[in-house]
């Protein structure tokens, strides 16, 4: 497998504070603007702030998924609430912490602690948190399904 991968975005803009995302690799195009903390920032649309906590966000489930497939987990949901804060440092603005709350339900008991060393796992080894200067923080919750496994 090559071990060098390249992403092409372009981003036009709209007017105001908007602009649009792109990829000639994509078929769908994001609309960003300057969140509406900031001066003629703007409410309701993605913002840069938001686009980088969700890449932290879902690049953990991608890693988490390709890590539970290898390890065999089974498990019945997986979904991940993420928090980005932005503070000012130095006085510069900053992405200083994104906080990862994954919930994973599983069927087995016996399986709580795996899925917790999984979910660890996951963090630690994604791409995206292993790139940024954030401190990345993960609280994960484990479920045990009400469900009888068949």
């Amino acid at each position: 497998m090559n071990t060098e991968h390249n992403y092409e975005v372009e981003v036009s803009w709209v007017n105001n504070r908007i602009g649009l995302l792109h990829s000639p690799e994509l078929t769908d195009g994001i609309t960003v603007a300057t969140p509406p903390q900031f001066p003629k920032g703007v409410d309701k649309i993605w913002s840069p702030e938001h686009l980088f906590t969700a890449a932290v966000n879902s690049c953990l489930m991608t890693t988490f998924l390709a890590i539970a497939e290898n390890s065999k987990l089974d498990f019945e949901s997986f979904t991940s609430k993420a928090v980005g804060k932005l503070e000012l440092v130095d006085s510069k603005y900053i992405m200083s912490e994104v906080t990862l709350m994954p919930q994973l339900t599983i069927t087995r008991e016996e399986d709580r602690e795996r899925a917790l060393r999984i979910l660890q796992k996951s963090e630690a080894a994604c791409l995206i948190s292993n790139s940024v200067k954030s401190t990345i923080k993960l609280v994960p919750e484990i479920i045990i399904s009400s469900s009888v496994a068949a």
